[in-house]
């Protein structure tokens, strides 16, 4: 019996700019990247403004690539869909998911499990189990629909960006540092040597993802206009609030407690507030973590969602809510599978910690992807509509690639570590290539690197 095709009616289109800076704000603000950030202030001190910048440069170069790409394919697949136009769906499925799929599945549980234990220090024993409730409230949101999602995202998004604003400028302004002063940051700043570099990894981590909001693109108002405005935005937005947290951070904790404790948040919030730092630390810690896992849970079923479409995952991740509109099945798998780490290493932060970093290490190589998929869709489709066009084209598309590839050899502080990384990245990309082998030859009936035709994917 032939399997019967499953007609959808298409996402709802209700975000307009605001929705989507705020999501995408969302998709890149974590407990895990705030704590990047006060770790790298510590171990690098001024030099680390440099290390920012550096990343925000990168941020810039891959904002400017997927922009141009989303909008010559407007489609939810996003990354699967531009890579099976310019160098086939074999490439396109392992880029896709294990750039996306993969770091959700570890990033998700590493944040909430952080959450855990941010609230487990202000109240041992009172918050049991709030993270897996958490997650499955969203997951409950999400399906009830994406305006929804919108508005609750948006009161998350802002109350974090204003309580990061509080503690950066609280510190900003306090006239008795604990830590360095201004003149040493700036010491540090204008003697920076080649150490720069060995930071560069720890700044980029809280410049990741803001082009996941791609994956929304179904569903913006006017997405040719608001889609690259809302990442370009949010990235600068970023740049000042990191730096801002990254000074006050230096003033007032010694380098070595931010350097060595899992929660250097944690320990700026007591250093500025002393016991009403617990609360404040609180809402960060809650909004941050809400917010990332409120906009995966948003954005990466329509990945799937869009990889239906073309035919590249089972037709099933095509259902839709029949009244809410949302891709339902995709939602629940999610959520499912960040459940399943969580249990299982709930117990052993140490083994999430360097599977997060495997699995950020598969993002970057994304990234590299991406630049290569506009650089050949240049070539192969000179004259298609370009609503938005990379500027200073391939220079943008030259350096990413070159310093997410550095970025992708120093992805950890030791040796040690990074073999272990190295393995783990191999065996994220290795299972999901022999899935995308037996996929694409069997089931498609297609030649792994044979490219779709744009019209086509376009249309799908």
């Amino acid at each position: 019996m032939s399997e019967k095709p499953i007609v959808t009616k298409g996402l709802k289109k209700v975000l307009g700019f605001g929705s989507l800076f705020i999501i995408t704000i969302g998709l890149v603000v974590s407990q895990a990247s705030v704590v990047s950030i006060l770790q790298g202030a510590g171990l690098g001190g001024g030099t680390f403004f440099i290390a920012i910048f550096i990343a925000f440069l990168l941020t810039i170069c891959y904002i400017a690539t997927y922009s141009e790409l989303s909008l010559m394919m407007p489609k939810a697949g996003s990354i699967s869909t531009y890579t099976a136009v310019s160098i086939g769906h074999f490439p396109a499925i392992i880029a896709a998911i294990s750039a996306y799929v993969a770091p959700a599945i570890f990033a998700g549980p590493a944040e909430l499990l952080l959450l855990q234990h941010v609230l487990d220090s202000i109240a041992p024993g009172s918050f049991t189990n709030i993270a897996l409730l958490l997650l499955w409230v969203f997951t409950i949101l999400n399906i009830l629909g994406i305006d929804l999602f919108a508005s609750i995202q948006s009161i998350i998004s802002y109350t974090m960006l204003v309580t990061l604003l509080v503690i950066g400028f609280a510190g900003f302004t306090a006239t008795t540092p604990h830590g360095a002063t201004a003149i040493q940051i700036w010491q540090d700043l204008s003697h920076s040597g080649s150490s720069v570099f060995s930071l560069i990894l720890v700044a980029l981590w809280p410049f990741i993802s803001f082009e996941v909001v791609c994956d929304l693109i179904e569903e913006a108002k006017n997405p040719q206009k608001h889609l690259p405005k809302a990442m370009f935005v949010a990235s600068i937005t970023m740049l000042f609030v990191y730096s801002l947290i990254a000074f006050t951070a230096m003033r007032q904790v010694p380098a070595e407690q931010l350097a060595n404790t899992d929660i250097p948040h944690w320990v700026l919030g007591k250093a500025l507030f002393g016991n009403a730092g617990k609360i404040i630390i609180a809402v960060l810690a809650i909004t941050t973590t809400s917010g990332l896992i409120s906009s995966a849970l948003a954005a990466i079923p329509r990945l799937l969602y869009g990889m239906a479409h073309h035919k590249q995952l089972p037709a099933i991740f095509m259902r839709l809510h029949p009244k809410r509109k949302t891709p339902w099945f995709g939602i629940l798998v999610l959520s499912g599978l960040i459940t399943i780490p969580m249990l299982i290493f709930g117990k052993n932060p140490d083994a999430l910690l360097m599977l997060l970093i495997s699995a950020a290490s598969c993002w970057l190589l994304t990234y590299i992807i991406a630049h290569i998929d506009l650089i050949v869709l240049r070539k192969k489709y000179p004259k298609h509509q370009r609503p938005f066009k990379s500027p200073i084209f391939p220079l943008l598309q030259v350096v990413g690639i070159a310093g997410m590839a550095y970025a992708f050899v120093n992805n950890a502080p030791t040796p040690e570590l990074r073999l272990k990384v190295y393995i783990n990245t191999a065996l994220f990309i290795g299972s999901t290539a022999v899935f995308a082998f037996l996929w694409v030859k069997y089931k498609m009936k297609k030649g792994l690197f044979k490219a779709e035709g744009i019209e086509q994917a376009i249309k799908d």
